[in-house]
C-alpha cells in the first residue's frame, strides 16, 4: 500500500549532501517525492510510496556519513499522482 510522508528534517541537514543522498536512496526503493532545503537550517521532505520502503530509506538517511538528525517532525499526507523524487529550490 502506498503512503505519503511530509517531513522536516533537523540537525546537521544542511552543507553534508543531504538532498542528493536523500535523491539516490530514494529512486533506489522505487520512492517518489522532493526534498528541498528551508531558510531555517531544516530540510523538507515529501517521499511516497510503500512503508517498509520508506522506512528502510529513512533509516538509511540517518546512516550517511556527515549526516546527522536530531529531529524528523512527519506527517502522513494524501497520495499524489508522480513519477519520480527529485531536488526542488
Amino acid at each position: 500500500m502506498q503512503v505519503r510522508r511530509h517531513i522536516y528534517f533537523s540537525g546537521t541537514v544542511q552543507g553534508v549532501g543531504f538532498r542528493y543522498r536523500s535523491t539516490y536512496l530514494a529512486q533506489s526503493r522505487n520512492l517518489t517525492g522532493w526534498v528541498k532545503n528551508l531558510y531555517d537550517n531544516r530540510v523538507e521532505m515529501e517521499v511516497q510510496g510503500e512503508e517498509a520502503n520508506i522506512r528502510k530509506f529513512l533509516e538509511d538517511l540517518q546512516g550517511q556519513r556527515f549526516i546527522s538528525i536530531n529531529d524528523m517532525e512527519m506527517t502522513e499526507i494524501p497520495c499524489v499522482q508522480e513519477k519520480s523524487f527529485k531536488v526542488v529550490y
